[in-house]
């Protein structure tokens, strides 16, 4: 129903669905796991009753973000998606949208985001520039770095600090950082996943990656960064006195996380990307378990 609704749009301009898919709104997945710990932070910053505004501000600040950093990458890739198979035919590869058309979707998106955070108060307004350098640095770390999930992480975790912001008007506490540490490590190895799907074709065409990085130790370690990931939450949870069902979530987390390590044994690029799109399962069972507990209490 949901693509059914934005394929409709073609009714209104015959390349609005070109727009669409390059900013991936087809593809919800992206925001589901840049939103999921976002709410982890607000709830927990408000101490599970946050405001509606800025619930709305976030929400909302999530799918734009989300939709200008695909844009910002199809862009820098624009030369590289056209030689990897699951790519090609993306919109600017493929050429139905122009670089320029791309720039210019970019900084509309970035402009109605900030207008979004002018809604929040001065310290999150600071902090959102350092949300920006990060989105807008990533797509082009791949040719330098075999590290650009580390970056995405980075700036997957951003608005978890501008959550605590929003609410207290202060620097986060040394919770919301353990929170953004928990959420770096946890991208870091679901990206990791989504590279597997494309470590041949990168490979040939000179990209980097830490799937390629990681070699044939890369489920390990996968794993191993979604167990630490794990113990950082734990320690919030202590740290912030949170009761059995903000567990009951993160053993729902660590459920999905074996699951993925068994499904991926063989290594297949499709089931590679299968476990990276289940991911937004444990991000949601977080969610569940902290909004729950603080209804409960």
């Amino acid at each position: 129903m949901y693509t059914a609704l934005l394929q409709s749009l073609n009714r209104l301009h015959p390349r609005a669905w070109d727009f669409v898919q390059l900013m991936r709104l087809d593809k919800p997945i992206g925001i589901y796991l840049l939103l999921w710990p976002t709410l982890w932070a607000l709830w927990i910053a408000s101490k599970g009753v946050p405001s509606l505004k800025l619930l709305l501000v976030f929400v909302v600040g999530t799918a734009l973000m989300r939709a200008a950093g695909c844009v910002i990458n199809d862009y820098a890739d624009r030369h590289f998606d056209g030689h990897v198979a699951r790519t090609k035919e993306r919109p600017l590869a493929s050429g139905r949208i122009k670089g320029r058309e791309a720039l210019i979707l970019f900084a509309v998106l970035i402009v109605l985001s900030f207008i979004l955070v002018l809604f929040t108060n001065l310290t999150t307004i600071l902090l959102s520039f350092g949300g920006l350098a990060l989105a807008a640095s990533y797509p082009f770390m791949k040719r330098y770095t075999f590290y650009p999930q580390v970056v995405l992480g980075a700036a997957f975790s951003w608005g978890m600090p501008m959550a605590f912001t929003a609410v207290t008007g202060e620097l986060p506490p040394a919770q919301a950082w353990l929170l953004y540490l928990a959420n770096l490590l946890w991208t870091v190895g679901y990206d990791t996943y989504y590279a597997m799907a494309d470590r041949e074709d990168d490979l040939k065409i000179g990209v980097k990656s830490t799937a390629i990085l990681f070699g044939d130790a890369d489920r390990v370690i996968i794993l191993t960064l979604q167990v630490l990931a794990l113990l950082c939450l734990l320690m919030v949870g202590t740290r912030l006195a949170l009761g059995l069902w903000f567990f009951f979530g993160l053993v729902g987390a660590a459920a999905c996380f074996a699951w993925e390590f068994w499904y991926t044994t063989a290594r297949e690029p499709m089931k590679c990307f299968k476990a990276f799109l289940h991911n937004h399962w444990a991000g949601l069972s977080i969610l569940l378990g902290i909004v729950v507990d603080y209804a409960l209490k």
